[in-house]
């Protein structure tokens, strides 16, 4: 568990490009969240038993949708509410398996006490879970970091509930203080922020809706998050190579960028890119960050994602990925013509977010 501190900024990444040894290989993690019902853990049997090279280890929490099962085998968890409880099982195929309850880095960190023994983590959250947190452990956690590396978020949406899920009240993490909080922080649907905090989106059980009703929830889901790609699936079946080492926090930039911002049908989250032509420094880059995730300059907006490519006046080109208030810089692979930036963001502004990104690296 991650101690936070809202009077102090996270921890800077320095611009380092660091190489592990080649015996320290970091094994990539993959984050699957999702409504109850979505698809979650079939999407993971599904992993588990189709052929593949990879040894596969998968994190549960008891609290999720169902059961691990590979034919008769089964993994389950027991004990009191508020314990980590946890159970290894070694299937047929390499895969190793652990139900935990209610503390995933605690699971993570006993999992890489296995290290050797797979070559992949799958993640699943439980239905109501915000994966931004976990997201940033990978980063803030140094420990955690040398062994590991976030290779991607993926959210699983019922096509059938979709809908309803996206416009419900109850679904926030912290409904209970609703009423005594300010309008800026009032809590999110959770249904919003996995999808607007996704790298890929699996459009789940195509088989119980219509061709309007499918049509409708993805132009739901692209009103809060643009820059997604979304893959149609029935039974969450899918080509593991689009959900393994997908690298979405890589030294790339999504495939799928954005040029204008959506037209938002809910204006609650949505979807801003902004193209800067000039180069600029690396320090106002991170002056601009800390505006934009830290110091509450641009309030009531909350960034939940940002993904960017910036060209450096030094000729150097860096990547930015941000959740919440946690950002990483890293070298870039590739030089775009100009800088790109992609803000997902609550009540999101497109006027104020492009102000704020030209007034700061000009």
């Amino acid at each position: 568990m991650i101690d936070e501190d809202d009077d102090s900024p996270p921890m800077l990444v320095e611009l380092v490009e660091e190489q592990p040894a080649k015996d320290q290989k970091k094994v990539p993690v993959t984050i699957i969240t999702g409504q109850l019902g979505s698809g979650k853990t079939t999407l993971l049997n599904y992993v588990l038993t189709e052929q593949h090279s990879k040894r596969i280890a998968v994190i549960l929490n008891e609290f999720g949708e169902g059961r691990i099962d590979e034919k008769t085998v089964s993994v389950g968890g027991g004990g009191n509410d508020g314990e980590l409880v946890e159970e290894w099982l070694e299937l047929r195929n390499g895969c190793l398996c652990c139900s935990v309850k209610d503390n995933g880095v605690k699971a993570i960190e006993t999992l890489m006490q296995k290290k050797g023994k797979f070559d992949y983590i799958l993640l699943e959250t439980t239905g109501l879970a915000d994966p931004g947190p976990i997201a940033s452990i990978f980063w803030m956690d140094e420990e955690l970091g040398s062994d590991i590396y976030l290779d991607g978020i993926v959210t699983v949406i019922d096509a059938k509930y979709g809908l309803e899920q996206l416009n419900d009240p109850n679904l926030v993490e912290d409904k209970d203080n609703t009423e005594e909080k300010e309008s800026s922080d009032l809590p999110t649907n959770t249904a919003k922020k996995q999808i607007a905090l996704a790298d890929l989106i699996l459009l789940n059980k195509l088989d119980m809706v219509s061709e309007e009703q499918k049509v409708n929830v993805r132009r739901a889901v692209e009103a809060v998050n643009a820059s997604v790609p979304i893959i149609e699936t029935k039974f969450s079946q899918i080509p593991l190579d689009k959900i393994l080492d997908m690298n979405a926090y890589g030294n790339e930039m999504p495939e799928k960028i954005p040029t204008e911002s959506s037209q938002h049908i809910d204006k609650s989250i949505g979807t801003v890119t902004v193209i800067v032509k000039e180069p600029t420094t690396l320090e106002k880059v991170e002056l601009l960050l800390q505006n934009l995730l830290w110091d509450g300059t641009y309030d009531p907006m909350k960034i939940l994602r940002l993904k960017a490519s910036v060209n450096l006046t030094d000729e150097r080109t860096v990547l930015i990925q941000g959740v919440n208030d946690t950002y990483d810089i890293v070298p870039a692979k590739e030089k775009r013509a100009d800088s790109i930036f992609i803000i997902i963001a609550k009540f999101i502004d497109r006027k104020l977010v492009t102000n704020a990104i030209f007034s700061t690296l000009e």
